[in-house]
């Protein structure tokens, strides 16, 4: 694991600031809310992916069990929840999804490419806030969050290589336009704390 998750250090453009780590310490309730909507619209994005493109053989496969392993997190980021008397209720999204795909172009093939290389970059960022997170977190949530980063470091490599087939070649050039806007996001105080919000200013 060690190995993937250096990988992933090596492909994102920043580590997560500790400013942001100490907001989620200090909003570990609204941390898991966020989380399990994160998990939801994974599989939901995923489901809209193998709706659009349904010529896409390995898209639809690896699509289908990425769907399902979402949902599935979904189920244990309730049950954690529920154990904790924490509700589950509608929250804000983050600025940070509808940051990277402003960038996204219309028209496919580009369309494609850039869904799915937004989608690499929201799960290698996922996986380096579990590990960011693990070591601070109660015994619990801490083997929670470590169980996961597996599943998310493989989603972010199934998504990469995705993109490339989708492409025809390589998509240096176009990963590096969109990691310069994730730096972005990641670093710029955020007013709201979320998931994947920058940091917010206590």
């Amino acid at each position: 694991m060690n190995e993937a998750l250096q990988e992933i250090h090596d492909f994102l453009p920043c580590r997560t600031p500790k400013q942001w780590i100490d907001n989620a310490l200090a909003n570990q309730d609204l941390m898991l809310i966020d989380h399990a909507h994160c998990e939801k619209k994974a599989a939901s994005t995923a489901l809209s992916l193998m709706y659009r493109y349904v010529k896409n053989t390995e898209l639809l496969n690896k699509m289908s069990r990425l769907a399902r392993e979402e949902l599935r997190h979904f189920e244990q980021v309730l049950a954690i929840m529920t154990k904790r008397g924490v509700d589950y209720r509608h929250l804000t999204p983050a600025r940070y999804a509808a940051g990277l795909r402003q960038q996204v172009r219309q028209d496919d093939p580009g369309r494609l490419v850039d869904v799915l290389i937004v989608g690499a970059i929201i799960e290698a960022r996922s996986c380096e806030r579990f590990a960011a997170l693990a070591p601070f977190l109660d015994d619990r949530l801490a083997d929670f969050y470590t169980s996961l980063l597996k599943s998310e470091a493989r989603h972010y490599q199934d998504y990469l290589k995705l993109a490339e087939q989708a492409a025809g070649g390589p998509i240096d050039a176009r990963v590096s336009e969109f990691l310069a806007t994730e730096k972005e996001l990641i670093e710029a105080p955020d007013t709201e704390f979320r998931f994947h919000s920058g940091p917010v200013s206590s």
